[in-house]
């Protein structure tokens, strides 16, 4: 498949030549799972497929999304904005993604059309040459039509939502080949199980086409909800006989809101059951994807990646929830941590960790470099390429020599993390300061200690410089009310 080509040039009409060798590229995205739910870290998860991905590839222990709560974290992976340069500040709410009316319409478009200058993962694999697909959830303004770049579409109309009866955005010929135009449905199928069919589906077609793929298959899960029958019993089942001792309790945390998950409080073993069987279902879904692949003889050819959109606590520093569970708004840890594995045998060396601080952000401009897609020009994007640290064993460069920033944001919250230095300030609410080296839990709060005083506007300042540089005044989150509680329009 991947060294044939319909034109003379190895190209098909309107994209870019490209090398016999061009790899495929698979990209697994979960929803609302902390770098903490990984069998490496979580014994009584059972994961295998994962496992077997960590045993294969490269896991990087250090991954931080850009924003602790899903579309703009969603929106900075697949552009390497961040989100005051690409104006998603918070999740996005139904009313921005959908009329209620009937019949329903779409009500905005992608928050991302038409962003100047940005390019993203969609677009420049379609430039490139690759046959692009995206099934699950999307979540960056209405996804009634595909995103820039995609030929294959099957999406969740909203963000979340129940695991059965799921509402979705279905082709009148049941195929996820786009045609004029999607229609408002319901899932009846269970919601992870469906995606990844209709990503098998998007691979079966993709054995007859000559061009390499590029497929993102966006789950929901672990998401909540986790009760009322939201997940096979098959899965729920292997979950019964444990109490989950690998899962902090400590008490809660001051700034939790206990309201946003009461049952989770109520019934710990429910909820962290129901969120451990939804990465099961995950797990089994990649199984199916990779034995595809396996079987057409497209396996070798393909970079795996996995990764999550937001880290997630269920129970970590005495909170349930991600970015938004609190108020303030936090950017701790567990908020901003993911999973992030990549697999690509005879250039991954398997086995490998990496524990060098990295950004998604630089996701996009990392896998051009992998596969030899050349994005736009953008000065606004973040993130830089970690490719060399993909394909580098132990004793390579970049492993933690260097000095690595990491910048995060939530509305008029934002962070830098560097050094074992941590500082997270606010336009309005209390600035944060821990030294991770001595406190990974982030438990004592220096801020206010004179002692480190000059490391506190050091620090305030390196942060307000790298902010001017990487964010526009119209799309500044800094001046914006975002609060945790959705974003209703774009920004701008």
């Amino acid at each position: 498949m991947v060294g044939d080509a319909s034109g003379a040039d190895g190209s098909h009409p309107g994209a870019a030549p490209r090398a016999a060798a061009t790899p495929n590229v698979l990209l697994l995205v979960t929803d609302d799972q902390g770098a903490w739910a990984l069998g490496s870290r979580m014994p009584e998860l059972r994961t295998p497929t994962l496992d077997r991905l960590q045993r294969e590839g490269r896991t990087f222990e250090q991954f931080f999304c850009a924003s602790p709560v899903c579309s703009p974290a969603r929106a900075s992976l697949t552009t390497g904005r961040m989100p005051s340069a690409h104006g998603v500040h918070d999740w996005l709410r139904p009313e921005a993604l959908a009329r209620t009316d009937a019949p329903l319409r779409p009500f905005e478009p992608d928050f991302l059309e038409g962003l100047p200058g940005a390019d993203s993962l969609g677009a420049m694999f379609s430039r490139h040459g690759y046959r692009c697909g995206m099934t699950g959830k999307w979540h960056l303004g209405s996804a009634a039509s595909p995103a820039e770049g995609f030929e294959y579409w099957y999406a969740h109309q909203l963000g979340g939502g129940p695991y059965y009866d799921a509402p979705i955005w279905q082709q009148a010929d049941g195929t996820g080949i786009p045609a004029s135009p999607a229609q408002p449905g319901t899932e009846p199928a269970y919601l992870t199980d469906a995606i990844t069919e209709r990503a098998l589906d998007f691979l079966g077609m993709t054995e007859a086409d000559d061009r390499p793929f590029f497929l993102q298959v966006n789950w929901t899960a672990p998401h909540d909800p986790w009760f009322d029958g939201n997940h096979p019993a098959d899965l729920l089942d292997l979950y019964a006989e444990t109490d989950f001792p690998s899962v902090p309790q400590p008490p809660p945390h001051p700034w939790f809101v206990p309201e946003n998950f009461p049952r989770a409080g109520a019934d710990r073993h429910g909820a962290l059951a129901g969120y451990c069987a939804a990465l099961s279902g995950v797990d089994r879904s990649i199984e199916a994807l990779l034995a595809q692949l396996e079987r057409s003889g497209l396996l070798e050819d393909t970079i795996v990646v996995f990764t999550s959109d937001n880290g997630f606590s269920c129970g970590h520093h005495g909170i349930w929830g991600k970015g938004n569970a609190t108020t303030p708004l936090n950017l701790w840890e567990p908020s901003i941590t993911v999973p992030l594995i990549v697999r690509w045998p005879g250039h991954v060396p398997a086995g490998t960790r990496d524990r060098t601080p990295t950004s998604a952000t630089g996701l996009l401009e990392t896998l051009a470099e992998l596969t030899g897609a050349v994005p736009l020009e953008d000065p606004l994007r973040a993130g830089r390429s970690f490719a060399a640290r993909v394909v580098g064993g132990r004793g390579s460069p970049g492993l933690g020599d260097e000095t690595i920033v990491i910048h995060d944001e939530y509305g008029a919250h934002r962070m830098i993390r560097t050094d074992g230095w941590k500082l997270v300030v606010r336009r309005e609410g209390p600035t944060e300061l821990y030294h991770l080296q001595d406190d990974p839990g982030e438990e004592r709060d220096l801020s206010h200690d004179a002692a480190h005083a000059g490391r506190r506007r050091a620090l305030a300042d390196d942060l307000t410089s790298w902010f001017a540089a990487h964010e526009t005044p119209a799309l500044s989150g800094w001046d914006t009310a975002v609060d945790g509680a959705g974003q209703r329009r774009p920004v701008g």
